[in-house]
């Protein structure tokens, strides 16, 4: 999508849900949704072992005395003569206070005093969106204040938790307050920027779905509504302040406070998460140093968690509660002795364990990318990444990834390169890293490269994407290029290749080639180009 088709995706998001409709959507939303999730609990999708105390329904005054709606569950039989662990759980963006309801009766009948609130700019809370900003992490600790003070929670056990915008927070929140002890970050972000600005490319999908659920549900202040129309609009004058916005918004920013204050941190996405992608958390785990853990699985954007939020069985928020049992509760359950890295491959049902990240994709192997190619920039060939939440969802559930048909590619529009034929399957895990040498026709541009598995007829299965974008550059001179590919855990069948795909056009991302343009690929001598592909140790 091209600057302009953003700028009518964001038009229309406006124009559909302006003024009166707007907030009558939302006001009749806020009831079908809670009454979705309140139902899910109480029609037996969360057995319990006892019944939780009534939940309450309270009003906190956020930073600034910002009013947040917020509900409150304690274990049964809390008399106040006896302190409990307490949890704290910001709500995802767009989602109303009730949407933990039932993962906070299951830790409220394990003995937590559970806190969830709506974020300030959504649904009724007040104020506006401030995507994470100072705001809302100071909004945290007076939730947390508010607890203390009103619940019979114990200030030296405080945890946080949270799905995607309620991860963010979560993570920024104990990294300035020293009471936070544990966390459980799901489907979140550590660096913002390098989640939907990595390769310094607008991921304009997730951008818009971002965007027209906050139109929706919430209050954007002219400071988002600019953030977004600049990102948009492709306003490199407005880069710098975009990415410092966003590195005030990124965990990864003051991952040395959160390493000094000590907090347990788990962090659990998925490997298609087209929102946040796996690789800016991965690095990040990489920057802690206290007990930590790592967990990515088949899926999309909190598709991983979302049966979970329904009280029915789920991995993640088993082992969220296991988390918080033992750095909160004290409970010995074993998982602070169990591999830290833990990995469901996309194509297998096992989980695997793993020591750190550095240990998943133990060994490489490169394929040579030989040879001169030039592509025509401006026309989508075929290859691309398929389209936000759905495309991962379908092999989440299905194992049906993007496919492309590799010998029927334009070679006018994209570079192909292919491995041999594997003898035996190979499993790849981690990050492939592309390196090759390009010479752009114009100063700035985009491409998309694609990693696939190719079988016996020649259909490609998509492993995993990446965009790159370039300004500034001198036309007919050659540069190199480094990319990291998105992180995954995927398997190749014996008999299989694998092809390396590279065009300038994919639906997910907002492209930089001017008119005209064209990118030549080459293979020099001294500097050979390479696709870096790491493996399981087998």
């Amino acid at each position: 999508m091209d600057p302009r088709g953003a700028q009518r995706l964001r038009t229309g998001w406006r124009w559909a849900t302006g003024g009166h409709h707007r907030k009558a959507l939302r006001t009749t939303t806020v009831g079908a949704v809670s009454a979705t999730l309140i139902a899910g609990s109480a029609l037996g999708f969360a057995p319990t072992a006892q019944a939780a105390a009534a939940i309450r329904f309270v009003d906190i005054a956020g930073d600034g005395g910002t009013v947040l709606k917020a509900n409150v569950i304690t274990p049964a039989g809390a008399d106040g003569t006896r302190r409990y662990p307490l949890l704290v759980m910001p709500t995802s963006w767009g989602l109303p206070q009730v949407e933990y309801f039932a993962q906070a009766q299951r830790l409220a009948n394990s003995g937590y005093v559970v806190v969830s609130y709506n974020v300030r700019g959504f649904w009724q809370s007040g104020g506006e969106i401030e995507v994470a900003g100072p705001p809302d992490t100071a909004d945290a600790s007076r939730v947390i204040d508010w607890a203390l003070a009103n619940t019979p929670a114990d200030a030296r056990k405080v945890g946080m938790a949270g799905v995607s915008y309620g991860a963010g927070i979560s993570l920024l929140a104990a990294a300035h307050d020293k009471r936070v002890k544990a966390v459980a970050a799901l489907s979140g972000w550590a660096d913002l920027i390098g989640s939907i600005y990595s390769g310094r490319t607008q991921h304009v999908q997730a951008a818009g779905l971002l965007d027209g659920a906050s139109v929706i549900t919430g209050r954007q202040g002219a400071e988002v509504r600019q953030v977004f129309d600049d990102f948009y609009a492709s306003n490199l004058a407005k880069e710098p302040e975009l990415v410092a916005w966003g590195k005030k918004r990124s965990a990864a920013s003051y991952v040395d406070q959160l390493n000094s204050n000590g907090a347990a941190v788990m962090m659990a996405n998925a490997w298609g998460d087209t929102v946040f992608p796996p690789n800016q958390y991965a690095d990040f785990y990489e920057k802690l140093t206290g007990p930590k853990r790592l967990e990515l699985r088949p899926g999309d954007h909190a598709t991983a968690e979302v049966t979970g939020l329904f009280g029915l069985p789920n991995d993640v928020w088993t082992d969220t509660e296991r988390w918080f049992d033992h750095y909160l509760q004290g409970e010995d359950n074993g998982i602070d002795r169990e591999q830290p890295v833990r990995l469901k491959s996309r194509s297998t049902g096992g989980y695997e364990g793993y020591p750190d990240w550095k240990s998943v994709g133990a060994t490489r192997k490169k394929i040579a990318l030989a040879g001169t190619a030039t592509i025509r920039a401006n026309v989508d060939s075929g290859a691309n990444g398929g389209v936000v939440f759905l495309s991962s969802i379908l092999d989440q559930v299905a194992q049906l990834p993007p496919v492309a048909s590799i010998p029927l590619l334009p070679r006018r529009w994209a570079a192909v390169w292919q491995s041999e034929k594997y003898a035996k399957a190979q499993q790849v895990r981690g990050t492939a890293k592309l390196h090759t040498t390009l010479t752009p026709a114009k100063e700035s541009g985009t491409l998309v490269a694609y990693l696939y598995d190719v079988g016996p007829l020649g259909l490609g299965k998509l492993v995993s994407n990446a965009p790159y974008t370039f300004h500034g550059q001198t036309p007919g001179k050659p540069f190199a290029v480094d990319l990291e590919l998105f992180s995954t855990a995927y398997d190749v069948p014996a008999g299989h290749r694998l092809a390396m795909v590279v065009d300038t056009v994919d639906p997910l991302y907002i492209e930089h080639n001017p008119s005209g343009a064209q990118l030549t690929f080459s293979s020099p001598a001294t500097d050979p180009s390479y696709v870096s592909i790491p493996l399981r140790e087998q």
